[in-house]
Parts: C-alpha cells; structure tokens; sequence
C-alpha cells in the first residue's frame, strides 16, 4: 500500500494519496481545490486516481473533490449523513455530472486491495465521516489506522462551533459540542494501535491546540489529548471544548456554502503579469486588494495607500479571506519565487482574481511617486496616547475576557470587515497579543479610512510593562 500526505503549510490542511501498487489504483481524501498537485502526485507514484472522499463539508477551504471527478471521471465518496441540510448539492448538478455515493455508517468500499469504511463521528460538522483504512490486499483484516479529517486531530479535536460562529446556523454550537462528546467517546473504544491521520496541523482555525506532528495513533490521544481525556464526563468536556475559541475568519462561512452547493470548476489557475513601478502606482486600491507581504518594518515605513499588510502562513489566509472580498481583483507584493505558491492559497479560498504582481525593488521605485506609512508606537506610550484616540482590541472574545486595557472596543480581526460600524471614529491605538494582528488590522482600518496606530509587542509586551513599572 501507498500512502503519502499532501501538506499545505499556508492552510495547515493535509490530504491523502493512498494507492493499492498491486492495481496501480488510488484515492485522494480531501483533496485541495488546485488538483494538478494530486494528479501529479499520483503519476509520480505510477498511480491512477481512481476515487475521491471527503470526510466533510469544509470551512477553510475550497473543496477540490468536483474539480478532480470532472477531470478523472473517478467516484466520489462523499457523507450521506447529518440530514438534508447538509448534503452535496453538487452531485446532482447536471451541467456537470459527476458519479457521487453517498455513504452512511458502516458502509464500504474498495480502491485495488484497500478497503475503506464510513464512520460517522459527527460534531465538528453533522454530517462528519472517518474512514477506517485496511490493506486486504497486504493480507490484513483489521484496519491499520483512521482518517479523522477534522474530527480529532493531533493533541486536540474538531471545533463545534462553526456551524454557529461562522456559518450562522443559531443553537448549534451546543448540539455540537454533545454530538462531538459521544463521537469521542466511540473513538476512545478504538485499539490502541489504529494511526490517526488527521486533515489538519498547528496553524489551522479547526481547533485551539493543534499539534505539528503530523499523525498519532488512538493510544497516544488516548494518553495525552485533554479534550479526549475530558470526553468521559459529558458537561466538562463540552464546556471545554467550546471555551477559548477564536472568531473564524471571516471567509469560513462562505467556504461551507460552496463546499455543499458546488465550488466553481477552475479552467486554468491565474498567472498574475509581473507589474513595473509605474503600473504599480496606478492600481486603484480602492477597488483592487493589493497584499504586501514584505516584512513589517517595511510595509510600516512604506507602502502603497491602500495596501494590506499580510505575515506568510496560515495568519496570512485567515487575513486574506476576512480583508478581501471573493470578487476584488488581487495584486501580490512578494519575490518572484513565491508568486505560484501564494496565487494557489489564496485561489484554495476561493480569491481567483490575482491579476498582477511587484517585488520590494519595484515597490520602493513606486514609493517615490505615491507613499503611505503606517505609525506605530511602544507600550509604554498607550496610557498617554489614550487620551486623543480610542483603543481598538482586535484580539479574540477569549483573549480579551482573560485581559484588556480599560476603555478599548473589541473587534476581532478577522471580522472587522463586517463590523466597521463598530469600530470608534476618530483616531485609533490598535492592540492585538504580539503586535502581528494590529498591523494586518491597521492596514484593513487605513483603507476603510481610519487613522491608526499600531501598538507594538501587543498586549503581552504591555503586561510586562506593568510588570516592570511596579516593581
């Protein structure tokens, strides 16, 4: 048997490439919507796609399940579970068929000698599968390990609340909470010797304590999982595991919408044409996102009016997709070997729009004819400051509620687009942990119109101000 994991360390998303090498046959397990990674995967393998599974509707990005069954013709496994609202309605779209099973608890299929077998463990979602994996063909008769999509990842488990939170389906964060209770519970009465493969690392907006390993076995969750260990006593867990989660991003919502409804079929990727610095200054960035992914010293003392700071990584998606409307054409600030790689997150979240592209030696030509910055200030300057501006926290609900400063509103980062009427007129002192979140925040806040300020260090490097200034 085959197996590889196919990571995405901008969405800290794995997908599976498992393949029988007796039949050269394989399956792609939540595949990401950019499929020529999997196609070429698998031919670099000497391996045939020959169906697709889904362990659930996603939140953090496009599916890539409809786009590789269009271009293979292979099945798609997919959950019949969780009731009518939360079935593929892209199976049965007719302008592009595609040849859909909906599975339910228990039932089976095969790839070449590999048996794969539904498990619904709802509770992140209603609609939740794993798969249980056995190599009959290898001569086992007991699965060899399980695939938990965002069930239970490595040192925590699936968030319940985004059906809620970010979907806004009212009540169900609590129903999720007990489904994901009882589903730990059946997952707890696995042996101890299953692998767990999850579709998620440390990064990802799933879960609050993910770890970097990127697989485990059901005996060392058993071991060292606090929410599994949590799972016997049904208030407990449930109170923990909706305690302390962050605000979802803001394109998270959408994300599920389209997962269940049909994510729009991609004839090519983008090629972003590489702009000089005269093209550069004349994007109009009231209409067009342009994302600058220099360091922040940089971006702080120079940038394009209008821009938008982005740091590398998952924080960068999460920004992206709540600073950035689906249909707003996109222009990348980055060095040329990181173009493909940043046009395929952002097209895996559904923004396909990235029409152009400049380096740092472009961007500082261009600042000679158009210039912003950005001021920022240390923490031992907040309380003075604080007497001619308003304190914005752009932190989470969980963070502030542990600590604030007195006077601040808080509007978490990655909602702020759809809460700018709650944001103080007049100047602002942004504040998030570390000082990373405020600066994406200060960018979004100066092209809505704002005058900001970035506090750097964030709230961390203000508590141990205090620290100092009381000793």
């Amino acid at each position: 048997m085959l197996f590889r994991l196919l990571y995405d360390d901008m969405l800290a998303h794995g997908a599976y490439l498992i393949g029988c090498q007796r039949t050269g046959e394989a399956i792609m397990i939540d595949p990401p919507r950019d499929i020529d990674r999997c196609l070429r995967a698998a031919a670099a393998h000497g391996m045939r796609i020959a169906a697709i599974a889904e362990t659930h509707i996603h939140a953090d990005f496009l599916s890539g399940a409809r786009q590789l069954a269009v271009a293979t013709g292979a099945p798609v496994y997919v959950s019949g579970e969780g009731g009518d609202d939360w079935q593929y309605g892209w199976l049965n779209d007719d302008t592009t068929p595609v040849n859909g099973v909906a599975l339910r608890h228990g039932d089976s299929f095969m790839v070449g000698g590999i048996r794969f077998e539904a498990m619904h463990m709802p509770g992140h979602t209603p609609e939740h599968l794993c798969y249980a994996v056995t190599d009959v063909g290898g001569g086992a008769t007991e699965p060899m390990g399980i695939l938990t999509g965002d069930f239970v990842f490595v040192g925590d488990v699936g968030r319940p609340d985004l059906l809620e939170s970010a979907a806004g389906v009212a009540g169900a964060r609590d129903e999720g909470a007990r489904e994901l209770q009882a589903s730990a519970l059946r997952f707890l009465d696995l042996p101890d010797h299953f692998q767990v493969w999850p579709a998620h690392g440390a990064g990802s907006a799933c879960g609050k304590a993910l770890g970097a390993v990127p697989q485990s076995t059901v005996g060392y969750e058993r071991r060292t999982n606090g929410a599994l260990q949590l799972a016997p006593d049904a208030d407990a867990f449930v109170q923990d595991v909706l305690a302390g989660q962050h605000e979802p991003p803001l394109y998270f919502g959408r994300m599920k919408q389209l997962n269940r409804d049909g994510v729009q079929l991609l004839e090519a990727l983008p090629v972003p044409e590489q702009l000089d610095a005269d093209a550069l200054v004349a994007v109009d960035t009231a209409v067009t996102a342009v994302l600058d992914l220099r360091r922040w010293q940089d971006f702080r003392d120079g940038h394009l009016p209008g821009s938008l700071y982005l740091v590398r990584g998952p924080m960068m998606l999460a920004a992206a997709g709540s600073f950035v409307e689906p249909q707003e054409p996109v222009v990348l600030i980055c060095e040329a070997h990181e173009v493909d790689a940043i046009t395929r997150a952002l097209v895996r979240i559904g923004l396909d729009h990235v029409v152009g592209w400049a380096d740092a030696a472009t961007v500082h030509a261009a600042l000679q004819q158009r210039s912003a910055t950005t001021r920022e200030i240390s923490v031992g300057e907040v309380a003075s400051a604080m007497a001619d501006a308003s304190l914005l926290d752009v932190r989470s609900t969980a963070e502030h509620e542990a600590a604030s400063i007195d006077g601040g509103t808080l509007v978490p980062h990655t909602r702020l687009l759809e809460r700018m009427d709650q944001v103080p007129d007049g100047d602002l002192l942004v504040l998030c942990a570390g000082g990373v979140r405020s600066a994406m925040a200060c960018s979004l806040l100066e092209r809505a119109g704002h005058t900001v300020t970035n506090i750097a260090g964030g709230m961390h490097a203000y508590q141990r101000h205090l620290q100092h200034a009381g000793t």
